[in-house]
């Protein structure tokens, strides 16, 4: 025999009682609230104070260059600074063209992206599409240890490894040369962009690689077609990155490339670097109020420049590609 259980209406005051002693135990008094405020107005501030650091450091290192830059134009003419085409400025006829410098600077990185774009572009495919887990799990710690040995090793690894390499396919290839410390750079820059690569195409959702898959496309098709044009704002955001790194590296050019300024668009040839000749300069011994210690200057400044382009490039790019899911 079933019984049946009869609920009996609670009573209006009861009812409201109840109501009172859940609102009196869960709402925080005044002073709890704020002192919460409180709380949270301190954490914005030093979350703000954290972000104007980075501006402030921006801001001081563009004063510094501007600042110090000035005397040195005040010498020399923008004009020729800019269409010069000899960088002599520790000769005793001082000519202060910055094209050898920036022609240098120029091919090392192209040779460098030439390697850096598309091995890193690969191994981020791989890894994101095909790669099992344990497989991905052990390449890519591998692969961003490539990141932490020192550029000096590289620069060394230039000289000594690469260079005779490949003087055994060019016998004419001098010691020093822009394509293998392009080369070397290159494959510093690797870890960077393949795994930079690698998360914005994991963050594709995978709805958009299932309707694919339901289509009959194959997982190279899912990949080239689907995931890569989807992550397309993330792996430009790569490649700008890949493409500072390799603008702002010193020490390879600098051990493998030469310190000789030389107007050359040939990597076999060796030349330097904006990056080289600001570590030669302060490395020796020229007075701080000179012309030629106040070049290293000047130079930072087009440096800067040049990376600020870059990263304009990157972040239209980035805008104009995103894709929100």
């Amino acid at each position: 025999m079933i019984r049946r259980l009869r609920l009996r209406p609670r009573p209006a005051a009861q009812i409201k009682h109840m109501a009172t002693h859940a609102a009196s135990v869960f709402v925080p008094s005044r002073a709890v609230l704020r002192l919460r405020k409180g709380r949270d107005r301190v954490i914005e501030l030093g979350l703000l104070l954290a972000a104007l650091v980075a501006v402030f450091t921006t801001l001081s290192i563009v004063f510094v260059l501007v600042y110090e830059s000035v005397p040195f134009f005040e010498h020399v003419p923008l004009r020729d600074f800019l269409t010069d085409t000899m960088w002599t400025p520790l000769f005793a006829e001082a000519r202060y063209g910055i094209l050898p410098l920036v022609a240098g600077t120029l091919v090392t990185t192209f040779v460098a992206l030439g390697v850096a774009i598309p091995a890193g572009t690969i191994i981020a495919i791989y890894l994101s599409e095909f790669a099992p887990f344990r497989l991905r799990e052990t390449i890519k710690p591998c692969l961003e240890l490539l990141g932490a040995v020192p550029t000096v090793v590289y620069g060394y690894f230039a000289l000594l490894m690469v260079t005779p390499f490949l003087q055994k396919f060019f016998p004419e290839l001098p010691g020093f040369n822009m394509l293998s410390a392009g080369l070397v750079i290159g494959i510093m820059i690797i870890p960077y962009i393949a795994s930079v690569s690698e998360d914005a195409m994991r963050a594709v959702p995978n709805y958009m690689r299932e309707g694919s898959y339901a289509m009959g496309a194959t997982r190279f098709q899912t990949a080239t077609r689907v995931v890569l044009p989807a992550a397309l704002s993330g792996i430009a955001a790569a490649y700008i990155l890949g493409i500072s790194r390799a603008v702002g590296e010193t020490m390879v050019v600098a051990v493998a490339a030469g310190l000789q300024p030389n107007l050359t668009w040939n990597p076999t040839e060796p030349a330097a670097t904006i990056t080289a000749f600001i570590v030669q300069v302060s490395l020796g011994d020229l007075p701080h109020d000179s012309i030629g210690y106040q070049s290293i200057f000047a130079a930072g400044l087009v440096l800067m420049l040049m990376t600020l382009v870059f990263n304009i490039a990157g972040f239209t790019l980035t805008r104009r590609f995103r894709e929100t899911y």
